[in-house]
């Protein structure tokens, strides 16, 4: 389990989860804005799995933080957008991207 600050507010992140609310959503992580925690279920090499897993648990992780600050926020109950998961995929995927411009300027 790792601690992090999400807009002030302290989240535990759990790896490797076997939490059911996974297969119940049917997805390989879950952010709970209740008990401030995020889950990122537990992946398996095998013959049809996705080749790379490191990157892809660190692209289900990054997707379910913007998650913990869009609800942090207050956005993700203000509105349908932030609730979105093309939008939070987009962020999620993008992000270094727009750091790198920001490191630009500053």
């Amino acid at each position: 389990m790792k601690k992090v600050s999400i807009m002030g507010v302290q989240y535990k992140i759990f790896f490797n989860s076997n939490d059911s609310r996974l297969e119940y959503a049917d997805a390989d992580g879950i952010t709970d804005s209740t008990t401030k925690e995020i889950h990122i279920a537990q992946f398996e090499n095998c013959p049809n799995s996705i080749s790379n897993l490191h990157d892809y648990k660190q692209k289900v992780l990054y997707h379910e933080l913007i998650h913990a600050f869009l609800y942090e926020s207050g956005l993700d109950s203000n509105s349908d957008w932030a609730r979105n998961e093309e939008i939070i995929d987009w962020f999620a995927l993008q992000h270094k991207k727009i750091d790198s411009v920001f490191g630009e300027i500053d």
